[in-house]
């Protein structure tokens, strides 16, 4: 078919829909592990997770489907405050707001440390599907600093 007759989307793929926030891109294996499976079909191979903690929308793609959390297997960190931010190994950001309450780094640099190891499973485990590394030492600086 001629590209001068199909009709490209007007919006921009990498920005959810709803609240214009910068997706993560995600593959089939984040998709297949954190939507029901009734509702994987709503989406394609691949998407973008939507970052942003008060947005409903869980996983977007380029022809501006949808998918909420309320489709979703689990609490998924941002969306939900009781959600691990390692989803592999379960650490919350009250684990890491109790070691910094305690004057401790125990707890939170043995969970960097496993999720930088091989048994991180972060593709499958993470809902944006990459690394929590980042998120736990955002969090962990955050709450040192004594920011609420």
């Amino acid at each position: 078919m001629n590209k001068a007759f199909v009709r490209e989307s007007d919006s921009d793929v990498r920005h959810c829909p709803f609240c214009g926030s910068l997706g993560s891109a995600v593959g089939r294996v984040t998709l297949d592990a954190w939507l029901k499976p009734e509702f994987r079909g709503q989406i394609g191979e691949s998407a973008m997770f939507c970052i942003q903690p008060q947005c409903e929308v869980a996983y977007f793609d380029s022809f501006e489907r949808v998918v909420t959390i309320d489709k979703l297997t689990r609490p998924a960190y941002p969306k939900s405050a009781d959600a691990p931010i390692c989803g592999c190994f379960g650490l919350t950001c009250g684990d890491i707001e109790a070691d910094v309450a305690d004057g401790s780094v125990a707890r939170t640099r043995a969970a960097v440390e496993r999720a930088k190891s091989p048994d991180a499973r972060c593709s499958a485990m993470s809902a944006n599907g990459q690394s929590c590394v980042g998120e736990i030492q955002r969090h962990y600086f955050k709450c040192k600093a004594g920011a609420p």
